[in-house]
């Protein structure tokens, strides 16, 4: 299985989620003019990242590819225990970062695509901060008493570490949210973690 991700990038969650499987695979670092390039575009006509080569199968999205990641390493439980019931809540929390919280940036990184006045850029942006300290505050909620969004860890975590780490970089506040801030300390003493963050170049 090979990886093509971007440092930092919602792509950095699939690494994260690959080190955790413990079976190896193949990373593809980009930058964005090589999610440019006619090569990369076969494989993701978007020019996006993640995509995710196994084989003769090429899968992008996401959480397309954390289910894939997950069924095709069951041993390493991103996905839960096996019941449905546990791969429903990992599934919930995984839509929650993807359909939630990662949209919620996007006013922040790219304020032009919601407003054609560049004098209410700030104002967009400063809405957007606001929405997502309301969508943290939904996850502070969650990690009470849990040391994973789930309940167990599972493919979710990743992702939304990688949204803690834009949040922290785009000046969304987090201040008084324990359960998030040990989250992220929990996530950052991960081997993992650490191994992912330090191949892309952002340990």
């Amino acid at each position: 299985m090979k990886l093509y991700s971007k440092p930092g990038a919602c792509s950095t969650a699939d690494h994260i989620a690959l080190q955790w499987t413990g079976q190896p695979f193949d990373l593809q670092v980009m930058t964005a003019e090589d999610m440019k390039t006619p090569e990369y575009l076969r494989i993701n006509p978007t020019g996006a990242v993640p995509a995710i080569v196994d084989g003769e199968f090429v899968l992008t999205q996401n959480a397309a590819i954390m289910g894939y990641i997950a069924d095709t390493y069951p041993q390493a439980q991103l996905a839960g225990d096996g019941s449905p019931q546990q791969r429903a809540q990992a599934a919930r929390w995984l839509a929650f970062v993807n359909s939630d919280l990662h949209p919620a940036f996007h006013p922040l990184f790219g304020p032009a695509r919601f407003i054609g006045d560049e004098t209410q850029f700030d104002v967009v942006r400063e809405t957007a901060r606001k929405r997502l300290r309301g969508l943290y505050e939904t996850a502070e909620k969650q990690l009470q008493g849990r040391d994973w969004l789930a309940g167990f860890r599972s493919f979710a975590d990743p992702y939304f570490y990688i949204t803690l780490r834009w949040a922290d970089r785009t000046g969304v506040d987090l201040s008084g949210l324990p359960n998030i801030a040990a989250f992220k300390a929990r996530m950052e003493s991960d081997a993992g973690v650490r191994a992912a963050l330090t191949t892309e170049g952002l340990a």
